[in-house]
């Protein structure tokens, strides 16, 4: 077997719906499994992928046992040569794990791969590459100064050999997982990507960001800013610096300080709220149902062109590949007062967001 996708799920039944569509457009042409580990959502997640995706393997664990460690549950059952650890609220392209795969065929030091992400707005999201946090740079980056945090030398669409990438999407050998021990699970969420990107190097692999293929990940449905994340989110940092940087007394002090300060300073970003005035639904076909939900006028169109400021763009799965979907997400980042949604192949909801901080929206319309 060539390829297990192992995708951690909490509580997000529509995007992980989502992601699983295009994960499974993905490898029609490949040898390949599909894994869920559920972590006890009260969303119907469950029955959801048991009922619409009945050739996926599920784990649904009684408790919320953390990202590392559902995530190396995964990993355990998993027969293929390579794993690919993903977001439930991510969309790949058809040919990503393709390209990958054709990638490293050239590559004897690999360690892990992770792609261009970008939010659902379509902006880039730098954390796709990063320096490793060493004191100072970790430092920095919490006092708001992010510029050697992410690793510049490389832009969003170049291929070559990066530090850190992040646990959103992250494709390596499984015998290279499994060798150093996959996730660290003193981490429970947020961390555990820098750390194994860390081990990676330490063993003396080489990590690789590769800018030719673009997904989306929503990111705010698993990275939800609020305090409960943010206490996570520095614990974790202390946690990766005592394990790897630590050095003396004084040094110690000094960082677990500035890390309690940056916690204590760090406000929840605003919220996005773009009004919308008119809906685009790119399809080749109507849909009566979607106009009556959004209780507003819908332009069906073939294309993106002659699109109006202060609109709502949807993209039909049903006649788009969801590569195309991500293509014109990217390419219409640049135009203002944009949002887009996607409507899944086969579904009765669209669903998108626009920013990378809170969560996403969706909407459901009539099955009848």
């Amino acid at each position: 077997m060539q390829l297990s996708i192992v995708i951690l799920n909490y509580n997000v039944k529509y995007f992980l719906e989502l992601c699983l569509k295009s994960v499974e457009q993905a490898v029609t042409s490949l040898d390949a499994e599909i894994i869920v580990v559920d972590n006890n959502s009260s969303d119907e997640s469950c029955e959801m992928v048991k009922l619409k995706f009945p050739s996926v393997t599920l784990i649904s664990n009684k408790d919320n046992v953390g990202f590392s460690k559902a995530n190396n549950q995964g990993v355990k059952i998993a027969k293929a040569e390579f794993v690919c650890i993903l977001n439930p609220d991510t969309v790949v392209a058809e040919d990503t794990f393709i390209k990958l795969l054709e990638f490293v065929k050239s590559k004897s030091d690999l360690g892990a791969i992770g792609c261009k992400l970008i939010d659902g707005s379509g902006a880039f999201l730098p954390e796709s590459k990063r320096n490793i946090p060493v004191v100072k740079v970790a430092l920095q980056k919490m006092f708001g100064n992010a510029t050697k945090y992410y690793a510049t030398h490389l832009n969003e669409d170049e291929v070559g050999k990066v530090d850190v990438l992040v646990g959103a999407f992250m494709f390596m050998k499984r015998d290279v997982y499994n060798q150093v021990k996959g996730f660290d699970e003193d981490y429970f969420m947020y961390g555990e990507d820098i750390d194994l990107s860390y081990k990676l190097l330490q063993a003396g692999f080489e990590n690789y960001y590769f800018g030719d293929t673009t997904c989306i990940h929503y990111k705010g449905e698993s990275t939800n800013k609020d305090k409960k994340y943010t206490k996570r989110f520095y614990s974790a940092m202390k946690l990766f610096y005592k394990k790897h940087f630590k050095t003396n007394l004084f040094l110690d002090t000094l960082v677990v300080i500035g890390i309690d300060i940056a916690h204590l300073l760090k406000g929840k970003m605003k919220q996005v709220k773009l009004q919308i005035e008119q809906y685009y639904y790119i399809s080749d076909t109507e849909n009566a149902k979607l106009e009556k939900v959004l209780d507003k006028k819908v332009y069906v169109q073939h294309h993106k062109e002659n699109i109006k400021e202060s609109s709502e763009i949807i993209f039909d799965a049903n006649t788009l590949s969801y590569k195309e979907i991500i293509q014109n997400i990217e390419n219409l980042h640049q135009q203002n007062k944009l949002s887009f949604k996607i409507l899944p192949k086969n579904s009765s909801f669209i669903i998108g967001s626009d920013d990378s901080v809170n969560r996403g929206k969706v909407i459901q319309f009539n099955e009848n």
